[in-house]
Formats: structure tokens, sequence, C-alpha cells
């Protein structure tokens, strides 16, 4: 069109058009196409890929950080939906499936804006991570919690009216020092080995036993140095079930005037 109104000649005249095949088959044209295709190409993997993976577990694929086995401090978060076998019985597998997966996106929102790490998916459970060196790491945690609940309570008639359920859930918050390390000879993945999974994991099962959504730690309130915002109430020292150790644990809500 620039080449039509500079010589003042129809688009569709044999100079003009010449012009366009001649621009269109330039190796200036070629290069650049390629190069914008190779981009598209790169950035659609790396979506993909960051998708299935999750964004801060590829990072740590590509630069090869935990290529050798590392010791860290990590906070974890096990979540658990409530009644999830009997949503499963009432939905059938196959709206169940859609069901859960909703109820996954929902929930990434508030785990991305907190910082947090998906480490597993195990059916209707969600493990989170944080590191536990990275800033405000400790009140994220508990954030994401929080965050998540008034995520999913904003799509309550949502999913009442899709699914007559809706996917309420408890969780619990604990630290402490891990082996992290990739994996797997046929899938490699990040993995975490250390107590405090399965301290976690124990922990998270006791939250039908006292009036609470979420259960934390000795170990992790006392680096919660931000309290204002939280109604926290001292349970005990508990045994927890398939260990010798007990643990003092505490309920924690979100105070009503927040």
């Amino acid at each position: 069109m620039a080449t039509s109104i500079e010589t003042k000649t129809s688009l569709f005249s044999a100079s003009v058009l010449d012009q366009f095949t001649n621009f269109f088959f330039s190796f200036t044209y070629i290069t650049i196409g390629l190069q914008l295709g190779f981009s598209l190409i790169v950035s659609l993997i790396y979506a993909e890929i960051s998708d299935n993976l999750g964004q801060n577990v590829f990072l740590n694929f590509f630069t090869g950080k935990y290529h050798k086995p590392v010791v860290e401090q990590r906070i974890f978060m096990f979540t658990d939906m409530k009644s999830s076998t009997e949503f499963a019985e009432q939905l059938g597998h196959i709206r169940y499936f859609d069901f859960l997966k909703d109820y996954y996106n929902d929930l990434s929102d508030a785990i991305i804006e907190n910082y947090g790490e998906v480490y597993q998916y195990i059916g209707d459970e969600i493990v989170i991570s944080w590191d536990l060196n990275k800033k405000n790491a400790i009140l994220n945690s508990i954030n994401c919690f929080y965050a998540m609940e008034e995520d999913l309570l904003k799509k309550k008639d949502w999913y009442l009216k899709k699914y007559d359920v809706y996917p309420d859930f408890k969780g619990a918050l604990h630290l402490g020092e891990v082996t992290t390390g990739e994996i797997g000879a046929l899938k490699k993945e990040i993995f975490f080995t250390g107590d405090v999974l399965n301290t976690t994991a124990r922990i998270q099962g006791l939250c039908n036993q006292y009036p609470t959504d979420l259960l934390i730690s000795q170990d992790f309130l006392d680096k919660l140095d931000y309290k204002e915002g939280f109604e926290i109430n001292h349970i005990g020292k508990v045994p927890l079930k398939g260990k010798n150790e007990s643990k003092e644990l505490y309920t924690v809500q979100k105070s009503r005037n927040i």
C-alpha cells in the first residue's frame, strides 16, 4: 500500500505487485519470519512445560539447582477436601474429575499470588511448599490458605449450581528440614524427603477433631512474627498417628474484623 501511495498507482498494478512479491521472498522478510516463528514456538513450549511442572519447578530444572541433593528449610501446607468421598459417589467419576479440575484451577491464583509451589496433587489433596529463607515465606503460607478459602467462597453459588456440592477444605502448616533433589529415571521430578512431610500429613489428619479448618505446629508458630489478624488457640501436646513423638498444636482462625 505504501508503494501504491508513493507511486500514485493502483494497488493491483504490476509494479506494486512485483515489489510486494520481491519483499515477501526477500532474505530480510524470511529471516524476520523465522525469528518470530522460533520465538513463538519456544514461548509455547515454555508455557506448556511450565503449566505441567509449575513455573518454579521448571526454572529449578532449567538452572540445575537440584541436580545434586541439597538440604533446605521448608514450609509445607497439606490441604484436604472435606467430604470428598461422598462427592465422588454423588457425582460419578467423570463429573468428579471435572469437579476436581475446577477446584484446582480456582485455587491456583491464591497459590501463585502467595508464592507457593505446588509439590503434589494427591487425589483431592494438595501439597504446597515454600522456601523458609524466602522473604515473608511464613506470612505468605498462612495467607495462602485463607486466600484459597476466599476464592472458593466467591464461587460457592457457581459450584452448587453446576455440581450441587461445594468443595470446602481443611489444612495444616508445619516446617522443617528436608533434602531436595531430582529423582526418577523415566519421569524426573523434584522430590523432598524428610520427617516434616510425614508430620504435616499427620497434623492435617487431626483437623476434624478440632473446631478449625487450619492447624499449625509450634515450630510454625515460633516463626510467625506477625500474629495480628489471626485467632490462635493452644490445643496442647498431641500424639501423632504412627509417630513416637507428640507435637504442640494450635488452631488458627482469621479474625472476623479483618
